[in-house]
């Protein structure tokens, strides 16, 4: 795996993987910041300051970045994440140093203008609208909000319409400028790329970075308390999540969640499906999943259902978990395996996960993982790994509940009480 890494004299980091048959290559900074870098004050600022990078700088107009990187038939993108914010792109392989310039120009020279920010206020406000309109969106901000209460790790990245009012260009420069840390940023490149040559660029863009005068702003660890989030809506059908403390990324029992994960509802073979959906018919959609985060992580299980449906639905689920701790089998956990597998496989077909999978990965562990080592834990787990694994995560910490919709005269069926109780009758 042609994978190589350098850093820079000023703590930057620049990773690479080469794929020589490609023709375009895809390259991005990610930044070791996100909503849980936010005090209550800053919430939403990390979002704004992405969508603000791309509104002008002392070089080129909001008009002109888009323009030129369209004249070479690339395409420029940025996320805002818990952890991490990123600024990527995809051109083709001779167009990478515009393409890294212009990366570095919206991140070390942006105007901030006052008219652009109250424009893009607007956006946003816009935004957080739409996902109020969204039950399902809104269900996943609620969850979160639940299973971490009053921390930032649990508040929403778009933040709320009070703060986001209330930013200033001031309070932009002040964020970046702490935040922004060559020591918490990865420069990231993968397809057709000279890793020497592409270290020789970065150096040239983001060399002139240097370290904040006052001391980044650390996230708070995460305390995971569970709890619960209920809003009756008039909507056909009732969006539930059901979800446990999960495991964080350098947690040794992390991949083995995502197979318990993969076991329970990954896929149309996954028990979930087969028993909730397929045999009773109680809902159209029904998955489980498990997010990682660098102290902490969650397990969830997403069902959208009809009201009439939920006092049975829920049951059944409680007891797939049960079942999930009392026998896995073997041919259940080689499928999860193969899943995930494929996942990591096909990862390496697109420069564009690659780039940003190896940018991730140096991040957190500080390397990229190779993927042989990557398969040969996940072919480590086995099923009495993942029985026991189930065991401890839905029994020994209070569940998280949220659920939006037709939900009125069935709130009992859905209480973090009725949850527990269930499991430990069990």
């Amino acid at each position: 795996m042609s994978v190589e890494h350098t850093v820079l004299s000023n703590g930057m980091t620049v990773v690479t993987h080469a794929m020589p048959h490609l023709e375009s290559a895809a390259l991005g900074v990610w930044v070791r910041s996100g909503s849980r870098n936010e005090t209550r004050r800053q919430h939403g600022i990390s979002h704004l300051l992405e969508h603000m990078a791309f509104k002008g700088t002392r070089n080129r107009s909001a008009r002109a970045i888009a323009e030129e990187i369209e004249a070479v038939g690339g395409d420029l993108n940025a996320a805002t994440s818990v952890e991490n914010t990123s600024y990527f792109a995809r051109v083709l392989k001779d167009d990478v140093p515009l393409a890294l310039d212009i990366l570095s120009d919206i991140l070390l020279n942006a105007r901030f203008d006052a008219d652009e920010l109250h424009r893009e206020q607007h956006v946003i406000l816009q935004e957080i609208g739409a996902t109020l309109d969204n039950p399902e969106d809104l269900v996943f901000d609620a969850f979160q909000e639940a299973a971490f209460n009053n921390q930032p790790i649990g508040r929403t990245i778009l933040g709320t319409a009070e703060t986001v009012q209330g930013f200033s260009t001031d309070d932009l420069r002040q964020f970046l400028t702490a935040q922004y840390k060559p020591a918490d940023m990865v420069v990231s490149a993968a397809g057709a790329v000279d890793h020497d040559e592409f270290v020789r660029q970065t150096e040239k863009a983001f060399g002139g970075l240097t370290e904040p005068d006052k001391p980044i702003i650390e996230h708070e660890k995460a305390a995971y308390t569970g709890g619960q989030f209920f809003q009756p809506k008039d909507l056909m059908e009732a969006h539930i999540l059901l979800g446990f403390e999960g495991h964080s990324y350098k947690d040794d029992r992390f991949y083995a969640t995502q197979l318990l994960a993969s076991v329970l509802g990954g896929g149309m073979a996954s028990r979930l499906f087969q028993e909730v959906r397929e045999t009773r018919g109680l809902c159209y959609s029904i998955y489980s999943f498990h997010w990682g985060f660098s102290d902490t992580g969650l397990f969830g299980i997403h069902a959208a259902t009809g009201r009439e449906d939920i006092p049975e639905l829920v049951p059944v689920v409680l007891d797939e978990m049960l079942k999930a701790c009392d026998g896995i089998s073997e041919a259940e956990v080689s499928r999860a395996r193969a899943q995930v597998r494929a996942s990591l496989l096909m990862s390496l077909e697109s420069p564009s996960s690659r780039a940003a999978q190896i940018a991730r990965q140096m991040l957190v562990f500080g390397r990229v993982i190779d993927l042989n080592e990557l398969v040969a834990k996940i072919d480590a787990i086995t099923p009495a790994d993942l029985r026991d694994l189930g065991g401890s995560l839905f029994t020994n910490r209070p569940p998280t509940l949220a659920s939006i919709g037709p939900i009125d005269g069935v709130e009992s069926v859905l209480s973090t009480e009725a949850i527990s109780g269930h499991l430990k009758r069990a």
